[in-house]
């Protein structure tokens, strides 16, 4: 019976496709206290945006992967879908959670880690790539977003 549970979930993630032509797949943790919260406002932004949303993951440790099922060919369910993400960053972080469990930040989340990590916290972060890596040639034209800076006050 464990082997069969195993299978069946293991197979989850390849049959979304089966539902839509493409899914966003984030791995998000909140604490586990938190999930109900996560699980009931998850149904209140597919609602919101009209985004079809699966989760399932690791609730004994708040690591929760959520599945917008969207399709890539519409540009106005892509754009929902989009919208859904954004907002569901908020929320996980609103929740006290962060914004990736165990697939890191990678390229498609790099434009959303501002909202977690303080841009003193980025910038040093900068700096230690800098002293490894002071050609950038370790994973060149990837990383770190921009630091956020504060718009400038007073005349040009």
């Amino acid at each position: 019976e464990v082997e069969r549970l195993w299978r069946t979930r293991k197979a989850l993630s390849p049959a979304l496709r089966n539902v839509a032509p493409k899914k966003i797949n984030e791995d998000v943790v909140v604490p586990v206290s938190r999930i109900p919260d996560l699980i009931e406002e998850l149904g209140r932004l597919s609602r919101q945006h009209g985004v079809q949303i699966v989760n399932f993951g690791h609730a004994g440790n708040g690591n929760i992967h959520v599945n917008l099922l969207t399709d890539p060919d519409d540009a106005g369910k892509m754009a929902r879908a989009h919208a859904c993400l954004s907002d569901l960053f908020d929320l996980v972080l609103e929740l006290g959670g962060t914004l990736s469990g165990e697939h890191g930040i990678g390229l498609e989340k790099r434009a959303f880690v501002a909202r977690e990590i303080e841009p003193a916290t980025l910038a040093l972060m900068r700096g230690i790539k800098q002293t490894f890596d002071p050609r950038n040639i370790l994973n060149p034209g990837k990383g770190l977003p921009p630091v956020p800076t504060a718009p400038s006050v007073g005349p040009d």
